[in-house]
C-alpha cells in the first residue's frame, strides 16, 4: 500500500518553512516513526497541562494553559513532519502506517480527556475523545472496504486542534471576567458534538458510496 494514500492534505506542507525543517530532519539520525512517538509525547504534556489548569489559580494557571497550547501545537507539527520525512524525504518504514495512525488515537484521548479533567467535566471529556477516535475509525473502515480515505469535518483532527488551541489562548483573558474553564469547557463540548457530527457524516458518506 502506498504511503501517500492515506495523508491528509494539508497547504502547510506545501510551504517552504516545511521543506527546509523537512530537509533538515531527513539529514539527521532522526526517523518518522519517532516523530510520530513524539507526537504522543507532546500530547501527554499538552493533557497534563489542561488537566492542572484546574488545579491552579494565577500565574502559574495561565502558564498552564499557554504550555497547553503550545503543546498541541507540537503535537500537530509532529503530524506533518513524520509523513513529510517519510514520503518526501523517502524515509519510511514498513511499519511506518501503524505509526501513521496509532499515535494520533492516542494523542486525541490524552489532550481531551486532559481538558476534561481541567474542567472538571472528566466524561465530557472522555465523549469528546470517543467521537474523535470514532471518526479516524470510520476512515479506516472506508479504506478496508476499498474507499479513499475521508478526511471530511465538520470536526477533523485538525479543527478539533484548532478549537482546544484556540481555547486555550482565549482562556488566557478569562480573569478579566473572573471566568476559570469556561471557555475550555464550551470548546470541549464543540469538539465532542463536532467528532460525533463528523463520525455520522463520514458513515452516511461511505454507505452511500458502497451502495454505489
Amino acid at each position: 500500500m502506498s504511503e501517500t494514500e492515506n495523508r491528509r492534505p494539508l497547504a502547510s506542507r506545501d510551504t517552504g518553512w516545511a521543506h527546509t525543517v523537512t530537509r533538515w530532519l531527513a539529514a539527521t539520525s532522526i526517523t518518522p516513526n519517532q516523530i510520530s512517538m513524539a507526537s504522543m509525547g507532546f500530547a501527554a504534556l499538552a493533557g497534563l497541562a489542561f488537566w492542572q489548569t484546574g488545579e491552579t489559580d494565577g500565574a502559574a494557571r495561565l502558564a498552564f494553559l499557554f504550555l497547553g497550547g503550545l503543546f498541541v501545537q507540537c503535537r500537530l507539527l509532529c503530524n506533518l513532519f513524520d509523513g513529510m520525512v517519510a514520503v518526501e524525504a523517502g524515509k519510511g518504514s514498513p511499519d511506518g502506517a501503524f505509526w501513521n495512525e496509532f499515535p494520533d488515537r492516542v494523542a486525541d484521548i490524552a489532550i481531551l480527556v486532559g481538558v476534561g479533567y481541567g474542567v472538571g467535566l472528566p466524561a465530557l471529556g472522555w465523549a469528546a475523545a470517543g467521537f474523535a477516535v470514532l471518526t479516524a475509525y470510520v476512515r479506516e473502515l472506508g479504506r478496508a472496504c476499498g474507499r479513499e480515505a475521508d478526511f471530511s469535518g465538520p470536526m477533523a483532527k485538525p479543527h478539533r486542534m484548532a478549537a482546544i488551541t484556540a481555547a486555550a489562548a482565549l482562556s488566557l483573558f478569562e480573569p478579566l471576567w473572573s471566568g476559570h474553564g469556561v471557555v475550555l469547557t464550551v470548546a470541549l463540548w464543540i469538539v465532542a458534538l463536532g467528532a460525533a457530527l463528523t463520525a455520522l457524516r463520514r458513515s452516511v458518506r461511505l454507505v452511500k458510496a458502497l451502495r454505489g
